[in-house]
């Protein structure tokens, strides 16, 4: 007897073909997640296909194919693997933000799950791959330094963390950048103190960065113009001691040449730093009235006592020795 070998009903190849055509139909014409019809697929079906799209480099498609795994098969153990696979299709695709999403809706639901270090991961490479340069807005840079930090702290001895630590100071000597940026910006404009208060904010918080020689010569220059020579000798000190075969140290070299620093004289030991007041002269002394003297007689000073003063000659008509007096209150004619 002759065994016939198993043949698929026809019915159900047909079924097959038009449920893996209309998947594809799906994906291809979807954009967003809402765009996607609720069409019950099972869990393989959909979780392959989307695979198939991550490798034919369809990302977009491949994300939307994942989140329908989780949408329809909340519960399946492919549920959880297809999140991630979903932030990492969302970023392979450029779509930082829906990766970022994806990657911490993980977090969420999954946050003891041995791949959470590869979503925090994700959410970190989402903001780091939005670092724009030094004349924009810095706020995307600030939290992906918040996120690569967040992530060495809770996996510090992950292979991600190792990436993180070097991304790290990349971002650091980034946002150190914006600060020079911005000192150069008030230095040209000639406001001194606003400049040397960045300059000094990179020495405090990225003086590990490539930006730090820059800086102390930068304060030099501030220094100066602001009138703190032994300032300035102390930012090109420090110059000197950590980068002294750079161009920047030559150049604060030169300025502090240009501009010596005098130092006052020392103060004796016992001396008074302050001097003395010195008192006001005294004022000078009373004048003395002289009265006119009687006829063929000797002139006298008279001092005028205190408090009073002193009486004047009667007046007279006329001039000469010979004139009379005039009676009290009384005026010449």
């Amino acid at each position: 007897m002759r065994i016939l070998p198993y043949r698929r009903p026809a019915a159900a190849v047909t079924l097959l073909a038009v449920a893996a055509a209309s998947l594809a139909g799906c994906a291809r014409t979807a954009t967003t997640k809402g765009d996607v019809p609720y069409v019950a697929r099972d869990v393989g079906t959909l979780y392959s296909t989307a695979k198939r799209r991550l490798d034919q480099s369809r990302f977009k498609e491949a994300a939307i194919l994942f989140d329908e795994v989780e949408r329809q098969h909340p519960y399946s153990i492919w549920a959880r693997r297809a999140q991630l696979m979903s932030a990492f299709s969302y970023y392979l695709a450029r779509d930082y933000t829906q990766s970022i999403q994806s990657a911490q809706r993980f977090i969420s639901v999954h946050p003891g799950n041995r791949d959470a270090a590869y979503a925090y991961y994700l959410v970190a490479l989402g903001y780091y791959e939005q670092i724009q340069d030094v004349t924009r807005d810095q706020k995307i840079t600030v939290q992906a330094l918040n996120a690569l930090g967040e992530l060495t702290r809770r996996y510090p001895t992950t292979r991600y963390a190792s990436d993180a630590r070097l991304k790290i100071d990349l971002v650091n000597d980034h946002l150190a950048g914006k600060e020079m940026e911005i000192g150069r910006f008030y230095e040209v404009r000639g406001q001194w103190l606003a400049a040397s208060m960045r300059f000094r904010t990179v020495l405090e918080k990225y003086q590990t960065t490539t930006h730090s020689p820059e800086a102390l010569m930068r304060l030099t220059e501030t220094y100066l113009a602001l009138g703190v020579p032994q300032e300035a000798q102390k930012a090109a000190a420090v110059l000197g001691a950590n980068y002294p075969g750079s161009d920047w140290y030559a150049h604060a070299y030169k300025l502090m040449k240009a501009h010596p620093v005098e130092l006052a004289a020392l103060v004796p030991p016992g001396q008074p730093i302050v001097p003395p007041a010195v008192h006001p002269a005294a004022p000078p002394p009373k004048p003395t009235v002289e009265v006119l003297p009687p006829e063929n007689g000797p002139a006298a000073p008279i001092s005028a006592p205190s408090g009073a003063t002193p009486a004047s000659p009667p007046s007279t008509v006329g001039t000469g020795a010979g004139a009379a007096p005039l009676p009290s209150g009384e005026t010449p004619r």
